[in-house]
């Protein structure tokens, strides 16, 4: 395996010792496939993070631990790495742990791993359940901060939550689904769609949208997909089972992505809904804006908030006074006629080096 790396790098980036990255990096027997495979990772991540090794100032070992579809883990990687080098006087140096599905069993195993070999912090994407809830708090016994991203997991011992604010979110939606439809007929139901009940973003998004619109539109009827992982065939299948219960569809609110798949669900029953609001720019999303597909995309900026996550960490270790600490993203909305061209920048980059 070759590298230009001290083995001691990569142990520290890895977390296994410096003696089981010498038997990886010989060739020696009795390595499993998954050390050898981490100990490859670590060095895929210290390649991207190479300006970071020479950087001064107090480091910190952070772990990420994210379930969610790869374009989404790839957007969060790469928002991170963007913010990096601006995180002075901390030079934080993330070690990866993303998988598009983890059992709750899976997550408590990687946290538990964490909380053995130490870490200055983690920044969590998970579903809540009390498994993980438990795992939570052993890392809190061991003075080890946890923060979550993008979906909470409320009072379960962690140091804050960076994200946007998924109920106003859902609001938006509803108030864009309402506003595109008005003067139409009451006919056509609103069909919505999110990853999984347990992360706790989106289903505030739900939360928002159903409470907003039934206020709003109380004849319209809405329609529930969700289950999907955000995966394509998962969520397809989702869709397909449900498209049977009604005779139309005029909307659709996507929380948890999937979308190509649930558009071309769509199309093969003849469905082309008149709105279609989805989340995140990320590169599926930017093609799809571009084609015309989506009418519009709720964004919040993801280098804001990983910067607010990293800013949290740097404060509790007291290396940044807490009224320094970069406030959560506010949602935008953007149509085909204003992606940002960073957004467009980020697509290629995913595409090209990360997809």
């Amino acid at each position: 395996m070759t590298h230009r790396f001290p083995v001691k790098e990569i142990a520290r980036q890895s977390g296994l010792s410096t003696a089981t990255i010498d038997r990886v990096l010989n060739d020696r027997p009795n390595v499993s496939a998954q050390t050898r495979r981490r100990v490859r990772d670590a060095i895929e991540e210290l390649t991207r993070q190479e300006g970071q090794l020479a950087a001064r100032g107090r480091r910190l070992f952070i772990d990420v631990v994210v379930e969610a579809p790869t374009r989404f883990s790839n957007a969060i990687r790469t928002a991170l790495e963007a913010e990096l080098p601006s995180l002075h006087p901390a030079v934080i140096r993330p070690r990866y742990m993303m998988q598009e599905r983890m059992r709750p069993g899976d997550v408590v195993a990687i946290l538990a791993r964490i909380a053995k070999r130490g870490s200055q912090g983690v920044v969590l994407k998970a579903q809540d359940q009390p498994d993980i809830r438990h795992a939570l708090s052993m890392l809190h016994d061991r003075n080890i901060p946890v923060l979550t991203i993008f979906t909470d997991i409320p009072d379960a011992g962690q140091i804050a939550y960076a994200g946007a604010d998924n109920e106003a979110a859902g609001e938006t939606a509803a108030y864009l689904v309402h506003h595109f439809l008005a003067g139409t007929s009451n006919k056509g139901a609103i069909l919505i769609t999110l990853s999984n009940e347990r992360f706790r973003g989106e289903e505030a998004r739900k939360e928002g949208f159903i409470a907003a619109l039934t206020r709003l539109a109380p004849q319209r009827e809405i329609i529930d997909a969700s289950g999907g992982a955000g995966l394509d065939h998962d969520t397809a299948h989702r869709v397909e089972a449900i498209i049977g219960q009604t005779g139309d569809i005029a909307a659709v609110y996507s929380m948890g992505g999937g979308n190509r798949a649930i558009l071309n669900t769509l199309a093969d029953h003849g469905i082309s809904p008149a709105i279609y609001i989805a989340h995140d720019l990320d590169a599926e999303n930017i093609t799809l804006l571009q084609q015309g597909k989506l009418t519009a995309v709720l964004h919040h900026d993801l280098r804001q908030d990983m910067r607010t996550a990293c800013h949290h960490l740097m404060a509790w270790h007291g290396l940044l006074p807490h009224g320094a600490i970069a406030p959560a993203s506010d949602i935008q909305i953007i149509t085909p006629a204003n992606i940002p061209t960073f957004a467009k920048e980020q697509a290629r980059t995913i595409k090209a080096g990360l997809a």
